[in-house]
């Protein structure tokens, strides 16, 4: 009993110390596969962005004067207050429209399902360039939309509809509605319907029982999705250029005008340091408010 007893305390060390070093063997593997995409993430993206930091303070001479001057300049705070202006309104109008369309979607029948859900998947594959010419055809003074107004009288002159803000604004809500979708979505098929149901047996009726059942139950969704949104859109650079015609100027045109043609980069490194910050922020509020997995699809 005690020779049992022994040798099974023997062979228990033994599978244990075996488990420790193949698991050790495991981690060595995880980081030789992880070790280079940490170098390259090193390399091609941490060193360039420290190295845009630095410029923020030693051009041309080292100090906070072009964070001092995003404070003072009047220039500067026209281009953020349209970019935030733009962002917003693009924003709100995104939300709204994903938000009918991802209701239709989870009220849908499979067969309905996947082909609404194909529609909403196709403009990704698209070019975002290709889709602000589209909309350059649409709104400009001899457009389709033009044309058509006119040629029923509807109209006497054509409506300034691109070359402005309003443009700007259709392009970018055409481009982010998929993504708002996606996490209004994820959020509204993770909801019972028998809540909804069971709303409605109590006498709620379909409004009430969307406004106090359904609706409330998607405010992880619309915050998410309102999050996302605003981030993608103060980056956008394509969009406002074509639509806007040099009329519109948003943070990251003004960001490349510096660099380019003016030649302030250090102006330019500040400024994009403190569209980094917010946009950093805003993922860390994304992050705390839904699941990321969510989001892209992952279920």
């Amino acid at each position: 009993m005690a020779s049992e007893v022994s040798s099974g305390s023997v062979m228990q060390r033994n599978s244990s110390r075996g488990t420790m070093l193949f698991g050790n063997r495991q981690e060595r593997v995880y980081w030789l596969f992880l070790a280079p995409v940490l170098l390259a993430l090193l390399v091609f993206f941490l060193l360039p962005l420290l190295q845009v930091f630095w410029i923020s303070f030693s051009d041309p001479s080292i100090g906070t004067d072009n964070y001092v001057r995003l404070v003072e300049s009047r220039a500067i705070q026209k281009v953020v207050l349209t970019t935030l202006r733009i962002c917003a309104i693009t924003t709100a109008a995104a939300v709204l429209i994903g938000y009918v369309i991802a209701f239709t979607v989870t009220l849908a029948p499979p067969r309905t399902r996947s082909l609404l859900m194909f529609a909403i998947l196709v403009p990704f594959w698209m070019s975002v360039l290709v889709r602000a010419f589209a909309w350059v055809t649409l709104l400009r003074n001899e457009g389709v939309i033009n044309s058509f107004l006119m040629s029923f009288g509807i109209i006497d002159s054509p409506l300034a509809m691109s070359n402005n803000e309003f443009g700007v604004i259709i392009g970018m809500t055409h481009f982010m509605t998929p993504y708002a979708v996606l996490p209004l979505l994820a959020s509204m098929d993770g909801i019972n319907p028998a809540l909804v149901a069971a709303a409605r047996g109590l006498g709620a009726g379909t409004t009430q029982s969307f406004l106090k059942v359904f609706l409330p139950l998607t405010k992880p969704g619309i915050f998410a999705a309102t999050i996302l949104v605003f981030i993608m859109t103060l980056g956008f650079f394509v969009t406002p250029i074509i639509l806007g015609g040099g009329r519109t100027v948003m943070i990251a045109e003004y960001i490349t005008v510096q660099m380019q043609q003016t030649l302030r980069w250090g102006l330019a490194a500040a400024l994009a340091t403190v569209l980094l910050a917010v946009v950093l922020l805003l993922i860390g509020l994304l992050s705390r408010s839904m699941d990321m997995r969510k989001i892209l699809g992952g279920g």
